[in-house]
């Protein structure tokens, strides 16, 4: 598809938006990006000093400090940000984590904080958002992964996480419909972001990475793609947005695909598994009043 930007800056001039997540990675590089093309942002996320650096740089948006599982913060913030706004366009549920769990020997505390922010915290924002996307120009979108879908060796506690977190996006787009509002679901594979570098860096996904010779992951995208597609996609209100490209075909190529990556994770495995047991792997993004 040819980029004209030209045409999404039309489309995306004076929507107001609100994203959480946004002091790093994709919520902050989106937030740069929809106030160049002349939206209205307000942020929400858990550093202070990062997010008052990503609102300077979109003409002193306003932003706020949120835990996603808090849901009364939550409440407050999009509340506040609907007043600073005049109202509300498009909330982005982006506010996540991930770390690396296996099943058995993991710690299950990467799965409760999971569960928590990408899933919990993704129906805190999106209910608090509701009452107010709730007419013809409004649109949430869920911020998922091709993980969703996809499953790998280690990333049990983030694929359950985003395969609910779809569920919930899904789900809201129905219940919208009345109104006239939209929700999607974005899906990315693996792009250049603290999330890729600091949750899956470890020595376990470089054992598994190399016994399966490449085959069973994409190579890192450019954070770019995924801006380029979510601008796209939220000018639209689209229903699904996908990045890299390829992500459009996997999708529903999971089943076919799912048997293939079985098999190509099982020389390193059993190593694999083991490091991760012993191995502290923490989760990506800094958690208030949390060990992990």
């Amino acid at each position: 598809m040819i980029y004209d930007s030209a045409r999404w800056t039309a489309t995306l001039a004076g929507r107001r938006v609100l994203i959480t997540g946004a002091a790093r990675g994709i919520g902050a590089a989106l937030a740069a990006r929809l106030h160049e093309r002349g939206a209205r942002v307000a942020l929400a996320g858990l550093e202070p000093d990062l997010l008052g650096s990503v609102a300077a740089g979109c003409a002193d948006a306003p932003w706020w400090t949120c835990d996603v599982t808090d849901r009364d913060r939550v409440r407050t913030v999009v509340d506040e940000a609907a007043r600073a706004l005049g109202g509300l366009d498009v909330v982005v549920a982006n506010a996540g984590v991930a770390a690396q769990m296996p099943v058995i020997g993991g710690d299950p505390a990467v799965l409760e904080q999971s569960l928590r922010v990408n899933v919990l915290g993704v129906h805190n924002t999106l209910s608090a958002a509701g009452p107010h996307i709730s007419h013809r120009r409004g649109y949430t979108l869920t911020v998922a992964s091709l993980a969703a879908v996809v499953r790998l060796p280690l990333l049990g506690a983030y694929s359950a996480s985003k395969a609910a977190a779809e569920a919930l996006g899904d789900t809201l787009r129905i219940e919208l419909r009345p109104w006239g509002a939209k929700s999607g679901v974005a899906y990315f594979a693996e792009l250049d972001t603290d999330m890729t570098s600091r949750g899956f860096g470890t020595e376990a996904a470089a054992v598994l990475a190399e016994g399966a010779r490449g085959a069973m992951v994409s190579r890192v995208a450019p954070l770019k793609a995924g801006i380029d597609a979510l601008e796209r996609g939220i000018a639209r209100r689209s229903r699904r947005i996908v990045a890299p490209w390829w992500v459009a075909a996997a999708l529903p190529a999971h089943a076919a695909l799912q048997p293939l990556l079985d098999r190509a994770v099982q020389p390193s495995l059993r190593r694999a598994l083991e490091i991760a047991r012993a191995e502290h792997a923490g989760l990506t993004t800094p958690q208030a009043d949390r060990a992990l």
